[in-house]
């Protein structure tokens, strides 16, 4: 269990690309003309898969929408919000709801949701069960630390039966709220970024699917429990509180809700990441 013993201090990495053109239009004609360029242009912090490549694949559309979006890669939950409150980025497309709103009153940042893009189903994995009946007494359990995603992955649990919390629908539930575990498991939260790189020391982890997705899991067929497709943590893209109502982020969603977007979701992940909103 070594790497699981590092893993508790492993620090936050922080990995930047850039993702689009980022000419300065501004030196290309009046102020004027500047103004506008650099009015339609949206820095957006994104976790590397499937957020980026999202982006990535929309880029077209972006553009004839008279956008020019950068995109800059994070492998965490923490500093895409602290730069996005920072004004480092324009916009941030990485979590759910649940974690904005609990991050944002931890930390006394103003940052608002502008709207949903996709659902990510968490799962868990094993390299040494099938199926939850093979649990044996005292495995190991390895679950996110980050605020909501943790309690996420223990109320999927109670509602497999295999725990039971004193309130299966608080999201912040950690395993201090166990208030019934038959098979004595023993749980390590871990940050989630790292929990792909050491699942196979334990029974069974819980992995966030982006994560999955870019260790080379495949959620639908690896997971030996999959969150239901109809779960209520869908994506969303955040700005800062006051900025919701501009142009080009009306825009920038209606991009993301098209149907060249759930064209692309639906053909490039196969059911591991879903729609989250209607093609209007």
């Amino acid at each position: 269990m070594k790497k699981l013993a590092g893993l508790l201090s492993l620090s936050l990495l922080l990995v930047g690309c850039g993702g689009a053109n980022t000419a300065n239009n501004a030196n290309t004609g009046n102020g004027e003309a500047g103004a506008e360029a650099e009015n339609n242009k949206i820095v957006v912090g994104v976790s590397p898969m499937p957020h980026g490549e999202i982006v990535e694949a929309l880029q077209p559309q972006f553009e004839a929408a008279g956008l020019e979006v950068e995109v800059v890669t994070f492998d965490d939950y923490v500093q895409p919000n602290e730069q996005l409150a920072a004004g480092d980025l324009d916009a941030n497309y990485f979590q759910h709801q649940p974690y904005l709103d609990e991050f944002t009153q931890q930390n006394d940042l103003e940052l608002t949701s502008i709207g949903n893009v996709h659902i990510e189903p968490i799962g868990f994995y094993s390299d040494k069960i099938k199926n939850l009946d093979e649990l044996q007494d005292g495995d190991e359990v390895i679950i996110p630390n980050d605020p909501t995603n943790g309690g996420r992955a223990l109320i999927m649990l109670d509602k497999a039966g295999v725990i039971q919390l004193k309130d299966n629908t608080n999201l912040s539930s950690t395993e201090n709220d166990i208030v019934e575990n038959p098979k004595n498991l023993k749980f390590q939260a871990l940050e989630a970024q790292g929990i792909p790189n050491v699942y196979q020391d334990a029974a069974l982890a819980a992995i966030n699917s982006n994560y999955a997705l870019g260790a080379g899991l495949n959620p639908v067929t690896d997971a030996v429990l999959l969150e239901d497709a109809d779960s209520p943590y869908a994506n969303i893209v955040a700005v800062r509180t006051g900025e919701e109502g501009q142009e080009k982020f009306k825009k920038f969603m209606e991009v993301l809700n098209s149907a060249e977007a759930k064209k692309f979701i639906e053909e490039k992940y196969q059911g591991a990441v879903i729609p989250a909103f209607d093609v209007q």
